[in-house]
């Protein structure tokens, strides 16, 4: 369906593609991932022709793209694009946005783009939303007029860049469950994202991207559970798990905190157990342990397992302590009174801590 071959992408000073090779079949739902700045979004856009690229082959049912006369209103006919930031027209109701490309695209009757926009408005959930403007409306139903105004066209593929980045954590699922549906409706799709969750539930395939280049691609159970490249390991590892090194007594404490609430938020864990983590990191290191280090070489690591439910283990350098002995009795006690076990000895050369919560 699209083939791309050495796809390149160069700016004066950046090349966010270096060589991108790739196959997408009918019927695949591709996850996207990987680091922040590694062209994920710009390939999506290449495809689009949203940008040009530098160099390279890009093939839709046989046809080159980057041909000067290839109709770029066809094309983005048959390439659906939703982004992060919606990009409605405040302007107009939801259905008069998903109506106008119809009709100024397609060329539709507008009897005919209104009843198709009535069912696509019925399909994502919004029916009684159609008369307002996208201001009056929150960011998740933004998001989904944005997905039937992309449906309207009747692409062959579409393409969602991070749909869901913009949005508040309670509105990620209603987005996430349109994009659901159509994915068992057997429908083409790019899809590039930070949820991993939803990137292994809704896929059949994987792109991991890094450095500009796709660094691994295969099934999504292969590259989440088995990858074969070290640096997908470590991307996939850093997703799983929180690492945090303490190597100054004085250290970023909010920073720390904000990268806590990130590991959490991204991979869905549930609020009680999220404050857990959270709690353990300022009574415990930070109230506890720090204060009592003879030296700042710590490391504070997490992993939560929806099977085997959330580790944490400390290790430090340096004399060893007691946190039984400390006498913040409040912030012991509020330790205490969230694990199910911790177990305190040395691993090596290092001091280490190891809880269940």
């Amino acid at each position: 369906m699209i083939e791309i071959r050495h796809l390149k992408k160069a700016y004066p000073g950046s090349t966010p593609l270096k060589d991108i090779s790739a196959d997408i079949n009918a019927g695949d739902v591709i996850a996207v991932i990987g680091p922040s700045g590694t062209g994920k979004s710009t390939l999506l856009r290449c495809i689009n022709l949203l940008e040009r690229p530098t160099e390279g082959s890009i093939r839709i049912d046989g046809q080159e793209i980057l041909d000067q006369d290839c109709d770029i209103s066809l094309l983005r006919q048959k390439v659906g694009m939703v982004f992060q930031s919606f990009n409605l027209f405040s302007h107009l109701t939801a259905i008069e946005n998903i109506m106008r490309p119809q009709t100024d695209l397609l060329g539709r009757g507008k009897q005919e783009a209104y009843d198709r926009s009535i069912e696509l408005l019925k399909q994502v959930g919004l029916l009684k939303q159609a008369l307002r403007y996208p201001d009056e409306m929150s960011g998740g139903q933004r998001q989904r007029i944005a997905i039937a105004r992309a449906l309207a066209m009747d692409p062959e593929i579409i393409l969602f860049d991070e749909p869901t980045s913009a949005l508040d954590p309670s509105m990620v699922a209603e987005v996430e469950t349109v994009i659901h549906d159509l994915a068992k409706e057997g429908r083409t799709m790019m899809i590039v994202t930070h949820e991993m969750r939803f990137a292994r539930a809704v896929s059949n395939r994987v792109f991991f991207m890094d450095q500009g280049e796709i660094c691994e691609e295969g099934p999504t159970e292969k590259i989440f559970e088995a990858p074969e490249k070290e640096r997908t390991r470590r991307f996939i590892r850093s997703l799983k798990v929180l690492e945090i090194v303490i190597d100054d007594l004085h250290f970023d404490y909010p920073g720390a905190c904000s990268r806590i609430i990130e590991y959490c938020s991204r991979n869905r864990i549930p609020g009680k157990t999220a404050m857990h983590i959270q709690m353990i990191f300022e009574e415990l290191v930070y109230q506890i342990l720090v204060p009592a280090l003879t030296e700042a070489d710590l490391l504070f690591t997490a992993e939560y397992s929806e099977s085997e439910g959330t580790g944490i283990v400390i290790k430090y350098k340096g004399d060893p302590v007691d946190p039984e002995q400390t006498e913040n009795r409040m912030a012991l006690s509020i330790v205490k009174g969230i694990i199910s076990g911790m177990e305190s000895g040395t691993d090596g050369k290092e001091n280490c801590i190891r809880i269940r919560l």
